[in-house]
């Protein structure tokens, strides 16, 4: 995932509507202005002497933006071009006086790219967060002509034509080599389609205090936001210090999915963990990993030590894994449900108000899971994928991961986070059943619902990373290797707690 650069403290991640409410209280502070010239100052990192500027004004205060940094720029001595598709009887005070300023200066208004014209730089400040339709005819060709001109592209706060509260595209975006948002960073930059369009991430304040302002229920999930939350170990300890995991799951041609659960787990500090496999014909020991126990299911469900349970990896939806399913969510202990226990969740009631009565639960769906569950279509989940996720996490009393580009954890009292860790090579098998073992490995050695949570996202993803810049991936990783590589990172954060 494409690194975000921040010049202030970390932020929150603010919705459309919360931004447009710090807007309106720090009204008079010349935001347009600031952010302008900030666009032009980064701008600058970008040109040669000589290379000619393209700015893309767009009808509303993101043009507004463009049009300030277009006056700067000029000023500076660069030949700049800008193409303003506005009506300027229709614009804003702020974005009038930019235009004003802008023609005052000697700037013109093109209502065309110039064709044949080779361009060091593309500021993109067609549209903002504002931007609540899709894309077509003129806006939607301008777009496309933009990416088609093989020069980089700066864009203003968000890329044009990418949804700021969810990362969906609106029919086509800018594709932006670096996007300088303000004030707070957007959701839409960082989950969904976001990572793949923003380029390189840049967040001005433009002198607003976060702390001043009304607050936000969303986060970015970092480094510094889990870090700490697993203390270093005694010298005079032992394995019962560190509890005990149990994974359920393993059906008929499905066994490796618990195995590798298991093995998470286990590496990721457990002092014991135990698999209870639904196969009739399910190993009588892990060869790879002797230290795992492997109980038939019934028995394991009648284990009175264990810590956490984890149940739903190559579990199956026959009856006998529905039935135990139900049998435990009247347990005290925290549950970790993936895979068919999410499913076998979405078909039966009784399961849900279960869910909802015990609340010690941790749900980890992919989107086709969260679809079921919540009873719509994948694609109305992705397009929705905060909302998605915190309405699970309201109605079934449970901490939820929506897991893809930008994990999303949800709470039941409306916080969220959005995970920076992780790159493409996550999306192969088995790897939601590493982090379900991992969540159960951090249950038992003491961390609530929400700290394991939010440790084992951002350390699956971030071993991801790791194993990446090894060059061990994208392509072919395994989850298994994102096993190992976890377990370096998570000595290395606990016994050294100022290392990267």
């Amino acid at each position: 995932m494409t690194p975000i650069i921040s010049t202030a403290p970390p932020y929150p991640v603010y919705l459309s509507r919360e931004i447009r409410a710090i807007e309106r209280q720090a009204a008079g502070q010349r935001l347009m202005e600031r952010a302008g010239q900030a666009i032009a100052e980064l701008a600058q990192q970008w040109l040669d002497n000589g290379d000619k500027l393209l700015i893309i004004a767009g009808p509303g205060n993101n043009g507004g933006d463009a049009l300030v940094a277009a006056r700067c720029l000029k000023a500076e001595w660069y030949t700049v071009s800008v193409v303003f598709t506005g009506d300027p009887a229709q614009l804003s005070m702020d974005a009038a006086g930019a235009l004003t300023q802008w023609q005052a200066s000697g700037g013109q208004l093109l209502t065309e790219i110039p064709a044949n014209t080779s361009w060091g730089l593309i500021i993109d400040g067609l549209f903002g967060i504002g931007l609540e339709r899709d894309l077509s005819g003129r806006y939607a060709g301008l777009v496309a002509q933009i990416n088609s001109l093989g020069a980089p592209i700066l864009s203003i706060d968000i890329p044009s034509g990418l949804c700021s509260d969810t990362g969906r595209v609106r029919g086509v975006a800018v594709k932006a080599a670096a996007t300088l948002t303000f004030i707070g960073l957007k959701p839409g930059l960082l989950t969904l389609d976001g990572p793949d369009y923003r380029g390189e991430l840049r967040l001005e304040p433009l002198g607003i205090d976060p702390q001043q302002s009304p607050p936000g229920a969303g986060r970015l999930l970092t480094r510094p936001a889990v870090a700490g939350l697993l203390p270093r170990r005694a010298a005079n300890t032992h394995k019962g210090r560190f509890g005990s995991v149990g994974v359920l799951g393993g059906a008929e041609s499905m066994t490796g999915a618990a195995l590798l659960a298991g093995r998470a787990a286990l590496k990721c500090g457990a002092g014991k963990v135990v698999l209870g496999l639904l196969a009739a014909n399910a190993p009588g020991e892990d060869l790879i990993q002797p230290e795992l126990m492997l109980y038939p299911p019934q028995a394991l469900i009648h284990l009175s030590d264990l810590s956490c349970l984890v149940i739903g990896p190559g579990l199956g939806q026959s009856e006998l894994a529905l039935r135990l399913l139900e049998g435990r969510l009247e347990s005290s202990i925290p549950l970790v449900l993936d895979a068919d226990a999410l499913n076998l969740v979405a078909q039966f009631p009784m399961l849900q108000e279960g869910l909802r009565r015990r609340r010690r639960t941790i749900l980890t769906p992919h989107p086709a899971e969260a679809a079921r569950l919540l009873g719509v279509a994948t694609a109305d989940v992705q397009q929705a994928r905060i909302e998605s996720a915190l309405t699970l996490a309201k109605s079934l009393e449970a901490t939820v991961v929506l897991k893809g580009a930008g994990s999303v954890c949800a709470l039941p009292d409306g916080r969220w986070r959005i995970n920076t860790s992780g790159n493409p090579g996550m999306s192969g098998a088995g790897m939601g059943d590493v982090l379900a073992g991992m969540i159960g490995a951090l249950l038992a050695q003491g961390l609530d619902t929400e700290q394991a949570t939010l440790l084992a996202v951002f350390l699956h993803g971030a071993a991801a990373d790791r194993l990446v810049a090894q060059g061990n991936g994208p392509v072919g990783l395994t989850a298994g290797e994102v096993i190992d590589a976890a377990r370096a990172l998570l000595n290395q954060w606990t016994d050294y707690p100022g290392a990267c």
